[in-house]
């Protein structure tokens, strides 16, 4: 019987049984910047600078200045490879989280002690230094500093005792202290950390790293699917048909995920704030999913660190940003939130979604629509106005027929060139605030654009009219007994 995968380690030895989905190397790798270069060719894929490529996740034995550590990377960088991870068709992945989100199973405090507490080391302590400790790459040479990419932040609402998790930039500044940047208005520990700082708080908060891939995958859900006050980790639970395990902190009231690899503990320091890169000067933060190195912010928070636990010979998890990793984890949560804010309001029609490698797993989506009868006919860009309400961060989506392969982007174009006309089946929605990592969307670019992060979210309808249908069939081949040629396919 296939073992079930509950955390990192039970993952990776599904990947290692699994032919071309895990590789190892004992070559020793400098984390600062190295790391992230080899891995580009191995499979980072997304929208990594060419050449790269979808390849296996890779395990890094031997790194440079961190003895008895190792570093993972890659791990859901494949749309079949997440499928492989959550037991579930790669096509079906959408669903599957939308179904989830429907039926949640919250987290439950364990008993016992926690695999991620094997080893404590206590801030103050006079060997205690996050560089020392934690083996976190830096992407580029580029980069701010050595980034925490796979971080899963949790903390508790000051006011509503509710608590979530997320995934933040988490740039190591010192011994015993993490930047962490927070996207105006996007996340909830965001808003967590405002309120704290209002009323003159500290703000506890654990990051949990290496863990099991539905909680990545999870955490990467946002409102509406998940408003204010929903844990995401109960979306891991659905998944899993079993609650995720927590454990107490040690050194601050706050939990975090127990089968980690690490956890870092800390506190959220109010009216502190820190420039990024105040250590390298570069100007930079870290490449970011549309394939750019982002601007170091000014406007970092502070977090305190207080102790820093970990497994014995602990894996640390890593991404790089702009890779196919952040597609999957972008990505299939919005095929998600489209899929079920489409589906309640026509069901039937919406067949599914893909948000391509392209957009980086956010800014563009392709949306499978069937058009049952004539008054279907238009439903299909309505279907394109939900997905823009439901995930406000999409920028272009692709509206295709039930016969085309919506994951195969040849095919889309395809349609695109046979079943499109740019003069009516365009439409434009300027002015609708987007993404700020789009360099694109600044008044820069366009002097229509009124402010940085605003854009024109545009659909492209590649469907074919209703009534028109019988002109646009697709050249039929014989279907075969595939089992006959079982051993040629």
């Amino acid at each position: 019987m296939e073992e079930e995968v509950r955390d990192l380690r039970s993952a990776l030895r599904r990947l290692q049984q699994t032919p071309g989905q895990l590789i190892t190397t004992d070559v020793e790798v400098d984390p600062k910047a190295e790391l992230s270069g080899v891995y580009r060719h191995v499979g980072a894929g997304g929208t990594v600078m060419r050449p790269t490529k979808e390849g296996p996740a890779m395990i890094f034995e031997n790194v440079k200045g961190h003895s008895g550590t190792k570093v993972a990377i890659g791990i859901l960088a494949s749309r079949k490879r997440v499928g492989l991870l959550l037991d579930c068709p790669p096509e079906e992945l959408g669903k599957h989280l939308y179904r989830s989100v429907t039926n949640p199973v919250p987290p439950v405090l364990a008993k016992g002690p926690a695999p991620c507490q094997e080893v404590v080391h206590r801030a103050g302590d006079p060997d205690f230094d996050l560089h020392r400790l934690v083996p976190a790459p830096t992407n580029t040479p580029d980069d701010a500093g050595p980034y925490l990419t796979m971080g899963m932040c949790y903390a508790t609402h000051p006011d509503t005792g509710r608590s979530d998790v997320t995934i933040h930039r988490l740039c190591i500044q010192g011994k015993e202290e993490l930047s962490i940047f927070f996207t105006p208005g996007a996340r909830h520990i965001g808003a967590m950390a405002e309120r704290a700082e209002e009323l003159g708080q500290k703000l506890p908060i654990s990051i949990s790293i290496g863990v099991d891939p539905a909680i990545e995958i999870g955490s990467c859900f946002e409102p509406p699917t998940t408003p204010f006050g929903y844990d995401e980790l109960a979306v891991a639970g659905a998944l899993r048909g079993e609650p995720v395990a927590l454990c107490q902190c040690v050194t601050i009231p706050e939990r975090a995920i127990a089968n980690a690899e690490y956890v870092i503990e800390g506190e959220i320091l109010p009216h502190v704030r820190v420039k990024e890169d105040q250590n390298s000067h570069t100007g930079y933060a870290m490449p970011e999913f549309p394939g750019y190195t982002g601007p170091a912010s000014s406007q970092c928070w502070m977090i305190r660190v207080t102790a820093v636990t970990h497994r014995s010979n602990p894996i640390l998890q890593t991404c790089i940003g702009p890779s196919e990793e952040h597609v999957s984890m972008a990505g299939i949560p919005t095929e998600a939130s489209i899929y079920g804010m489409v589906e309640k309001a026509m069901p039937g029609r919406l067949l599914n979604v893909y948000c391509t490698s392209a957009g980086g797993g956010k800014y563009m989506a392709v949306l499978q629509f069937r058009k049952r009868e004539a008054s279907d006919e238009g439903r299909q860009r309505q279907a394109a106005l939900l997905a823009f309400s439901a995930f406000s961060e999409l920028k272009h989506v692709f509206l295709v027929d039930e016969d085309v392969d919506l994951f195969d982007m040849n095919d889309v174009l395809w349609a695109m060139n046979t079943r499109f006309q740019g003069d009516v089946d365009v439409i434009t929605i300027p002015g609708v605030r987007c993404h700020p990592l789009d360099p694109s969307n600044d008044p820069a670019f366009s002097p229509s654009i009124l402010d940085h992060g605003i854009a024109c979210k545009t659909i492209f309808d590649c469907t074919v009219p209703f009534d028109l249908k019988e002109n646009f069939i697709r050249a039929r081949f014989m279907n075969i007994d595939r089992k006959k040629w079982e051993n040629e396919l």
